[in-house]
């Protein structure tokens, strides 16, 4: 993945994380994440950095959702 794709991916886990943080109404623990420094505007950035902070956000908004996903959905269609 180039780098400016890596960033656009960034970018749009950070909109993915503030809905997230709407629907849930508290917010999602991104402590690794923010401890990195580097944001979807942080461009000059190394390619590394920027795919470390996507694991990071990825990581924080998957384990909120799990924390509040307890109960199964039927998988059938209406």
């Amino acid at each position: 993945m180039k780098k400016q794709e890596l960033i656009h991916l960034h970018g749009l886990l950070a909109e993915v994380h503030t809905q997230v943080e709407m629907w849930e109404d508290d917010d999602v623990s991104l402590e690794a994440y923010n401890e990195l420094g580097v944001r979807p505007t942080s461009i000059h950035k190394s390619k590394t950095d920027h795919k470390a902070a996507v694991f990071k956000l990825v990581k924080g908004i998957t384990s909120s959702l799990d924390e509040t996903e307890q109960s199964r959905v039927a998988a059938t269609a209406d």
